[in-house]
């Protein structure tokens, strides 16, 4: 189906504009689909939330994106007047040209034009015979009767095109299908096969928990190929697997491949302790490790507004800086922090659109806000940038992870607990695997009073302990919790085990130190505490207690009896 307007040509099949010297118009791919919808409503009054919806569908954005369409196609078609694409007073847009629309598929009565458009329709000469005509001819007159057919013509030649612009059926795209394959067991141990299996289970479990595909389960291996059944959906990707055993680890490799070009989009390598006794805890994490990974890439690959379609490409000098500004972010220094923000806002300043380039330094500011490395003006102005950056990120990509995530801990960080399990639960609908988005979860938890629950989540993000890096915080909110629920027998390991993988700024020992207080063990209560005023020298009461803001009364009654059993280790009161 092709259509003609205003000297232009909009070609469906080949998805392209092309201008009255018939070369090719660029134009992102949401600004297309905005025109087809345009094209396909011609005068009439398309409202903004109608446009959005078509356009966007099942995703928020604000005006900002649709206005940009709505410039790239005036400035496409030289509408720099605004008389193609009007602005209706009581808001919405209408496009006023007249359209043209041209099919060679659709089967017409004979002596019927090919061509239907809203101009007068040119019918062929009589022939000198007159034919026989039926009644509804013969009343309608044989000229006119030619008009109407044509009409008709072009009638069903917007109906054979109705597939191509319907808005519910060409912007609502069905989401992509994903099949996870039964594993492969190639471990010569006689649990493999049983491993394998659940494996598969569990990666189906945690996919089919995403909320932009679907699903189709894994099918076991059939005794014939032949007979092999085939997926009740035509999958888009398919995640395949093996399971190895070596020495004293079992191996788990996994790999997405994209169905249509064969290409292996993503490759995840996870292993576990063969030895340890709860075989569960090992099927859980080798799935999350793998999950984790593979969802990651799955969500750049299928995610509204790529950076294909927004500009925001990162490659050259950008890519660079922002793998060395943001390498191993938790364990920044001072000194570096500051040459890594100026990294990132070189790179912003070069690439305006750089959405990656923009959550990056929202991530630092951040972590330096945390660290207190800003005076109180300059924090207050990186909170105001990290906050636009991240709604500019999330307008973009209302999808992306690393953007939900990272607002999910500038929100966590700003004391906004409400709204940060809002967002990290966005964040889970996309990796439920996600164990910075579980710890910031619990976190939330922790600071409206509901220990129990944040326990339970800290415990899940061990669970899958995804990514590994991440280890020590959750391991840290688990003691956290247990401290907060007057349990602090309970809360002494995962403190110990949490501190052996980082003491991160010293806090942790302190936590532990009012542990040690608590359980009765006073020198080691000592002990801990000048650890950490080793790291963190200057450390008082006043300023270890953690923001009040938008906490619980159950939570800031509790952490005031925390402080409390550190000063007895030994903190400063002032």
């Amino acid at each position: 189906m092709k259509f003609r307007f205003a000297g232009f040509e909009l070609d469906l099949p080949r998805a392209e504009l092309r201008g009255p010297d018939g070369a090719p118009v660029k134009l992102r791919p949401k600004t297309f689909e905005m025109l087809r919808l345009f094209v396909a409503n011609p005068g009439r009054l398309l409202s903004k939330q109608e446009l959005m919806e078509a356009v966007w569908p099942d995703v928020h954005v604000g005006e900002d994106s649709l206005f940009q369409c709505i410039r790239e196609i005036r400035t496409a078609l030289g509408d720099d007047r605004r008389q193609t694409i009007k602005l209706a007073s009581g808001g919405g847009y209408i496009f006023t040209v007249e359209i043209s629309a041209i099919s060679r598929d659709v089967n017409c009565p004979e002596g019927a034009p090919a061509v239907a458009s809203d101009l007068d329709v040119v019918a062929p000469a009589e022939p000198a015979t007159e034919p026989v005509r039926s009644s509804w001819f013969s009343a309608l007159g044989g000229r006119k009767a030619i008009t109407t057919v044509a009409g008709l013509c072009a009638i069903v030649g917007f109906a054979a095109a109705a597939p191509l612009l319907r808005s519910d059926l060409i912007f609502k795209r069905p989401p992509p299908v994903v099949e996870v394959m039964a594993i492969t067991d190639a471990s010569d141990d006689p649990r493999g096969a049983a491993m394998a299996a659940e494996i598969a289970g569990r990666l189906t479990d945690g996919f089919a928990r995403i909320d932009t595909i679907s699903v189709v389960a894994p099918r076991p291996p059939a005794p014939h190929p032949e007979q092999a059944a085939a997926p009740a959906a035509s999958p888009d990707f398919e995640i395949r697997g093996e399971l190895q055993r070596s020495g004293p680890s079992w191996i788990l490799r996994a790999r997405l491949v994209q169905i249509a070009t064969g290409k292996v989009q993503a490759v995840a390598t996870i292993s576990v302790d063969a030895d340890d006794r709860d075989p569960r805890l090992q099927q859980t994490r080798l799935a999350a490790g793998v999950g984790d990974v593979l969802a990651r890439r799955l969500n750049q690959l299928t995610e509204t507004g790529t950076a294909a379609a927004d500009g925001g490409i990162t490659a050259g000098g950008a890519k660079a800086a922002i793998e060395q500004a943001t390498a191993s972010i938790n364990s920044v220094t001072q000194e570096r922090f500051g040459m890594a923000q100026t990294m990132l806002q070189n790179a912003l300043a070069d690439q305006p659109d750089n959405i990656d380039a923009a959550v990056a330094l929202a991530a630092l500011q951040m972590r330096g806000i945390q660290m207190v490395w800003y005076n109180p003006d300059a924090a207050v102005a990186a909170e105001a940038q990290a906050a636009a950056n991240l709604e500019r990120a999330l307008r973009a990509k209302p999808n992306s992870i690393a953007a939900l995530e990272t607002y999910c801990r500038f929100l966590s960080a700003t004391n906004r607990f409400v709204e940060s399990l809002v967002i990290c639960a966005r964040t889970l609908g996309l990796d439920p695997w996600d164990g910075l988005a579980l710890y910031l979860v619990g976190l939330g938890q922790l600071h409206l009073g509901r220990f129990e629950d944040a326990l339970a989540t800290f415990q899940q993000a061990d669970r899958y302990d995804t990514p590994p890096v991440s280890r020590w915080t959750w391991l840290l909110g688990v003691g956290w919790a247990y401290l907060m629920m007057d349990r602090a027998d309970d809360a002494l390991p995962w403190l110990q085990r949490s501190i052996a993988i980082t003491a991160a700024t010293g806090r942790p020992y302190m936590l532990l130190a009012a542990a040690y207080q608590k359980a009765g063990q006073t020198e080691e209560a000592k002990a801990a505490i000048q650890k950490g005023l080793k790291m963190r020298p200057g450390t008082t009461a006043l300023n270890i207690a953690p923001p009040m803001k938008n906490t619980s009364p159950v939570y800031r009654e509790v952490a005031a009896q925390i402080i409390q059993l550190m000063v007895d280790a030994g903190l400063p009161a002032q």
